[in-house]
């Protein structure tokens, strides 16, 4: 394991909550010893299309495929690795009355992949939650599910993907999984095979 500081930023693609139409939930972490080994990726795609650094913003849903893919291209070539997990929200039964629960374990879980790799490292996760008490829950819940790593130093941090160009890559990678397991097709998925450190299916939970 390396004890040097890591860099990890995450995003999910799907829906938490199978009634509101995504059968799978991704949540991938996206990783480096530099923040700049994912940031630079989004730099070079945001001038190519004309776009502010400041203001601008990539969406892979929104993108196009051309786009997307020279995007992957760029960021399979940094110095980067991926852990992701997914959740196949149709053989979880029976569902949580709170559907935000799936997406909390996925981030548990992802984070979880990664720590055990990374001890000491930075997450800056997508600012999913407006309200002050869902932040902190989320933040409790991570660290619960750290408890059984020894000696692992983990920051966590929420902000916006319009001023972390980092989450605009995990955006990326997070699609690029779902593309796959949700539409079969995995096109994107194969453009960052080579950087997967970590895939984990979760296929069934009991939740009481």
């Amino acid at each position: 394991m390396d004890a040097a500081l890591r860099y990890a930023f995450i995003d999910e693609s799907g829906t938490a909550g199978i009634e509101l139409g995504s059968r799978f939930l991704v949540v991938a972490a996206l990783s480096a010893n530099r923040p700049r080994e994912i940031e630079l990726p989004i730099r070079r795609a945001l001038k190519k299309l004309g776009q502010s650094l400041k203001t601008g913003e990539i969406k892979a849903s929104r993108a196009s495929e051309k786009t997307t893919l020279r995007l992957l291209e760029t960021i399979a070539g940094r110095d980067v690795d991926i852990a992701a997990v997914i959740v196949d929200q149709r053989l979880i039964a029976p569902p949580p009355a709170d559907s935000e629960e799936i997406y909390r374990m996925a981030v548990t879980r992802a984070v979880h992949l990664l720590v055990e790799r990374f001890p000491n490292v930075e997450v800056c996760l997508d600012k999913r939650y407006t309200r002050e008490p869902l932040r902190y829950e989320l933040e409790k819940r991570i660290r619960q599910g750290l408890a059984g790593i020894p000696h692992q130093v983990v920051l966590i941090r929420q902000e916006s993907s319009h001023t972390r160009k980092e989450l605009q890559a995990a955006d990326a990678v997070a699609w690029a999984f779902f593309q796959k397991y949700e539409r079969r097709d995995p096109r994107f998925y194969d453009v960052i095979a080579s950087k997967i450190l970590a895939e984990e299916q979760f296929e069934r939970k009991k939740w009481r």
